[in-house]
C-alpha cells in the first residue's frame, strides 16, 4: 500500500508518528500547501518510508496528479472538509482508494434551518456512490474517533450487545486545560465553529431534523475521572452515517464545551466572525474566520501545556441479548500526559489520527473490503476493536 496524506497539521502529523510504528504499507508521501510542515512532520520520525510534497489540496487536477505521480493507492484526506470534494473526486478519477474524517460541508435549509437539514453533511459525497461503486472503489468517510471509533461502536453495540436499540448518543467530554492561557482550543477552530454554530441534526423515528445550536443540554458523567460534563447538541457526522447501517429510533450527537466556549462561540457569531466566507479588508479579501484561527494558538502545540484527559464514546439504550433493558457505554479515552510522552503529540489530535491508521492496516491486510461510499458502520467492528488494543489504547465498555 502507498498512501497519499494530505494534512500535515497536527492530527496528519500524529498519523505520521503512529504510521511510523507499522508495517503495513510501503511508502506514505505527506503533502501540505506548506511544504515545511510536510517536511517537518517527516523529519520527526527519520524514517525511508515517508517523504514529502508540497500540494494544493483545494486543486483536484492536481491532487490527482501527485497520486499518478507517486503512484498511491490511498488517499487519507487529514484537511479540514472544505477540501473534501476536490480529494474525493481527486481519488475517483484517479481510481484509488479514500478516507476522511469528516465529510462534505452542510448548508442551511433556506426557510426552517432549525427544523429542516437543507444539503446534509456527507450528500455531496454519497451523490457520487454509484460511481464509486461501478468503478469498484471504496471511500471509507468519517473515519476518525468522533465520526469513526464512535460509529464502530455503534456496530459493536447492534451485532453483539443488543437485540433492538432506542437509542444511539455519542457523548465527547474531557478534563483537559491548557496551562498559561484562558482561550485555547484543542482542537482546529476552524472545524469546531462550523460543526458547533450550524443546527446540530437528530435522527428521529424515520428521519432527519435539525434544533438550535447548544439544545437538549444534559449532564453526562465521564469515566477515568473525568466526571460529569455538560453536553449539548452538536452537528455531528454520527447522525447522518449510524441510521445508514444500525435499525435505531434516535440518534444524537452531544459534545462537552462548557459554558466559557460557548459563550465565544455565540459572540463570534454575533459579531460576524464564524464566518467562512470573505470581507474586504484595505483592500483584501480576507476570511472572518480564518482570521479567529490564525489568532489563536495552533493546537498541535500545545501539548506541553495541557493536562487532563479527553473521552469519546458512543451510549446505546435498547433491549441486551437477553431480552432485558439495558444501557451502556463505550467509550476510548486518552490521557495527554500518555500521548505526549509516548508520541509527543497531545491527547485530541493523537485520539482522532490513530482510528485511521487502524482502519489503513484493515484495508491494507483485506479484513476491510468494500466498494462505494461507505461509513464505519458498514464494515465489522471487531477486527478494529481488536487492532485498536494492539496499537497500545484500548477501549472500554461501562454499563449505565
Amino acid at each position: 500500500m502507498r498512501i497519499l496524506l494530505v494534512g500535515a497539521g497536527g492530527v496528519g502529523s500524529a498519523m505520521v508518528a503512529i504510521a511510523s510504528r507499522r508495517s503495513f504499507y510501503d511508502h506514505i508521501v505527506v503533502a501540505d500547501y506548506d511544504v515545511n510542515r510536510a517536511v517537518s512532520a517527516c523529519a520527526r520520525i527519520e524514517d525511508p518510508r515517508f517523504s514529502a510534497i508540497g500540494l494544493d489540496a483545494s486543486n483536484a487536477a492536481e491532487v490527482e496528479a501527485a497520486l499518478r505521480a507517486h503512484e498511491c493507492d490511498v488517499l487519507f484526506n487529514a484537511v479540514d472538509p472544505r477540501f473534501d470534494m476536490p480529494l474525493f473526486t481527486a481519488a475517483l478519477n484517479a481510481g484509488v482508494t479514500y478516507l476522511d474524517m469528516a465529510m462534505s460541508l452542510s448548508a442551511r435549509h433556506p426557510q426552517r434551518p432549525y427544523e429542516m437539514p437543507g444539503v446534509k453533511l456527507g450528500d455531496d459525497q454519497f451523490a457520487l456512490a454509484d460511481q464509486w461503486e461501478q468503478r469498484d472503489q471504496l471511500a471509507l468517510v468519517g473515519m476518525g474517533v468522533e465520526p469513526g471509533l464512535a460509529d464502530v461502536f455503534a456496530r459493536y453495540a447492534a451485532d453483539h450487545l443488543f437485540e433492538t436499540i432506542e437509542e444511539i448518543g455519542i457523548r465527547d467530554g474531557s478534563n483537559l486545560r491548557v496551562d498559561g492561557y484562558d482561550f485555547a482550543p484543542t482542537f482546529s477552530i476552524w472545524t469546531t465553529i462550523e460543526e458547533c454554530l450550524n443546527p446540530p441534526i437528530v435522527w428521529e423515528d424515520g428521519r432527519w431534523h435539525t434544533t438550535e445550536p447548544f439544545s437538549e443540554p444534559e449532564v453526562f458523567d465521564f469515566p477515568e475521572g473525568i466526571g460529569p460534563v455538560e453536553c449539548v447538541n452538536v452537528e455531528h457526522e454520527e447522525v447522518l452515517l449510524v441510521p445508514r447501517w444500525v435499525d435505531t429510533r434516535r440518534v444524537t450527537f452531544k459534545y462537552g464545551l462548557g459554558n466559557e466556549f460557548i459563550e465565544v462561540l455565540k459572540t463570534l457569531r454575533k459579531l460576524g466572525l464564524d464566518s467562512p466566507g470573505t470581507v474586504k479588508v484595505k483592500g483584501l479579501d480576507v476570511s472572518p474566520r480564518d482570521v479567529v484561527a490564525a489568532s489563536l494558538p495552533d493546537p498541535s502545540t500545545l501539548g506541553d501545556r495541557m493536562r487532563g484527559k479527553t473521552c469519546a464514546g458512543t451510549w446505546v439504550k435498547g433491549v441486551g441479548k437477553d431480552g432485558r433493558a439495558r444501557e451502556v457505554y463505550l467509550y476510548h479515552v486518552v490521557d495527554n500526559e500518555w500521548s505526549m510522552r509516548e508520541y509527543g503529540c497531545q491527547a485530541v489530535v493523537w485520539q482522532t489520527a490513530v482510528h485511521p491508521v487502524v482502519a489503513l492496516e484493515l484495508l491494507a491486510n483485506g479484513v476491510w473490503k468494500g466498494k462505494g461510499v461507505l461509513g464505519p458502520e458498514a464494515f465489522d467492528a471487531v477486527p478494529f476493536l481488536d487492532l485498536l488494543t494492539d496499537y497500545g489504547s484500548p477501549w472500554a465498555l461501562r454499563e449505565q
